[in-house]
């Protein structure tokens, strides 16, 4: 067994002042942590939003350009037959001339 030996009290206060001193400051860590865990996560969540900004600028610049090089691209023959077609131009032109001719029609003969 061990033998019982008296200890100096200023050996005993200078643990005891280590002890309360680590006890007294784990909270305050605790929550340096945290809220430097906080600080990086957001760090991180800005700098993915700027990519995403970044990426989405890119793909719209891209889609322009697409279209520009399609719109440069169109014979203007071929630009010109299909504006017709879909404002149907030529329908109305023939309306008129078909009520020009029912009208000569209708004339009364002298």
């Amino acid at each position: 067994m061990t033998a019982v030996t008296a200890v100096n009290d200023r050996i005993t206060d200078a643990v005891t002042q280590s002890n309360v001193q680590v006890v007294a400051d784990g909270p305050a860590l605790a929550m340096a942590s945290v809220y430097q865990t906080m600080a990086h996560s957001t760090g991180i969540l800005l700098q993915n939003s700027v990519a995403a900004t970044q990426q989405q600028n890119t793909l719209s610049q891209a889609a322009t350009n697409q279209g520009v090089m399609q719109v440069y691209s169109l014979d203007t023959t071929a630009a010109a037959a299909s504006t017709q077609k879909i404002g149907q131009t030529g329908t109305p032109d023939s309306m008129a001339s078909f009520l020009g001719l029912i009208a000569a029609f209708q004339q009364p003969q002298s």
